[in-house]
């Protein structure tokens, strides 16, 4: 089945009046807690560095989003690990904290839908400069906030040698272990057993201690398909069927759009996939999600399950912002079995 989108997408759209996300909104960390729907959405101006930050807008009812201030409430700090951009916030809650992974540069990217695909800026620096430097990688980071205002750095939990991205917290322990989903660039070829970059997940008794845990391959793409290079899209959610998650595809050759599928995986042992749906859920088709810096791709970043509705929250051609629900029962149970 597909995700029926709401026809008054966009819900978050650039805004002029604000120079630092006058070009760029997009990709939205979103949760839903105590009747509200919080969202930090990554935001850019018409740089041509192409600083980003995290502005915050919030909804009573998931779809009218308002903006909650003229400034970015999150944004990279001078001299800081995460001094070029922030970007793609996913979002989980433990006790009463919200933690948030991110990704991250040490430099701008610059506007990179002109340098071509996977293109950024990178300093002049010399050749004893660590890789994060020279490449200008994106690594991911995780800070913590009560409140969407005020938040905590904590710090790198990728590898400082790796393009580690799309890296998402499950929202609970499974077995006493914290889980976190990631998708290394460089973890492909004969010694990784996947030609296309794919998605793993490490476990861990700190939910600040990654980099020396074992990754564990969840699932690799498919050849042929629109899901050929992959990567974890939102936090998985727990149903009383097992974690349900969300994740992107690009197909490596054709248009090279980016689409949505979902998985179903064992509630106590993740590792096992139960099911997945036949084919995409989500896929660019309007004027929006198509045309704009990155043409014809709908990016989940954000969902949340309220009553039996599951809401994703999705980037739009990397400047908008939209959103698509279902039943969760009526999607689970168009699951296949694997």
């Amino acid at each position: 089945m597909k995700l029926k989108k709401f026809e008054k997408n966009p819900i978050l759209s650039p805004n002029e009046a604000n120079e630092w996300e006058s070009l760029v909104t997009c990709n939205p960390g979103v949760y839903y807690d105590k009747g509200i729907f919080y969202m930090l959405y990554r935001a850019a101006g018409n740089d041509p560095e192409h600083v980003i930050r995290f502005g915050l807008a919030t909804s009573k009812d998931g779809f009218s989003f308002e903006r909650a201030s003229n400034l970015p409430v999150f944004a990279p700090e001078a001299d800081n690990f995460d001094s070029g951009c922030v970007e793609d916030a996913r979002i989980v809650k433990f006790d009463d904290d919200f933690y948030i992974t991110y990704a991250y540069r040490p430099f701008p990217p610059g506007q990179y839908w002109k340098f071509g695909h996977d293109v950024v800026l990178t300093p002049d620096c010399g050749a004893d400069a660590p890789a994060a430097i020279k490449e200008n990688l994106g690594n991911t980071a995780l800070a913590v906030t009560k409140d969407f205002k005020h938040f905590r750095r904590l710090g790198r939990i990728t590898s400082p040698v790796l393009d580690d991205r799309d890296v998402i917290l499950f929202p609970e322990k499974v077995n006493g272990k914290y889980v976190l989903m990631h998708r290394p660039k460089q973890y492909t070829g004969e010694k990784y057993g996947v030609k296309y970059p794919s998605m793993w997940l490490k476990f861990s008794d700190d939910i600040l201690n990654w980099e020396d845990k074992e990754s564990k391959l969840l699932y690799t793409g498919v050849e042929g398909t629109w899901e050929e290079k992959i990567g974890g899209s939102t936090p998985p959610l727990k149903t009383k069927y097992g974690w349900l998650i969300i994740y992107h595809g690009v197909e490596h050759n054709g248009l090279g759009y980016y689409r949505a599928g979902a998985l179903l995986a064992d509630i106590n042992n993740p590792l096992k996939i139960i099911a997945k749906a036949p084919d995409f859920i989500l896929e660019p088709e309007f004027d929006h999600e198509i045309n704009g810096h990155y043409k014809g791709c709908v990016f989940p970043t954000g969902n949340v399950i309220v009553g039996d509705t599951l809401y994703v929250y999705y980037g739009c051609a990397d400047k908008y912002i939209g959103v698509a629900t279902c039943s969760v029962e009526e999607l689970i149970q168009s699951l296949i079995k694997v």
